[in-house]
């Protein structure tokens, strides 16, 4: 079931285990997007997945390259 844990050493945590989709827009190429092997479209939407853990630091990456989050959804093991 989503969200159970189990109980022992080898056992993941919830948080560990849920993954997140960032619906981004308006990303711009800058000095940080330079250091990519691709180039950033201004126009459209960018889809980028991310753990439980980082989801702060992504968004705070997000900021600093121009754009901005219009959508955050949950997967489940199948969709990620």
């Amino acid at each position: 079931m989503f969200g159970q844990t189990t109980l022992g050493a080898s056992s993941v945590s919830s948080s560990a285990s849920r993954v997140f989709r960032y619906e981004v827009v308006g990303l711009k190429q800058n000095q940080e997007t330079d250091k990519n092997k691709f180039s950033i479209r201004r126009s459209g939407s960018v889809f980028i997945t991310v753990p439980y853990s980082r989801m702060t630091e992504e968004m705070q990456r997000i900021n600093r390259l121009g754009g901005k989050i219009v959508k955050i959804e949950a997967l489940t093991a199948a969709e990620s």
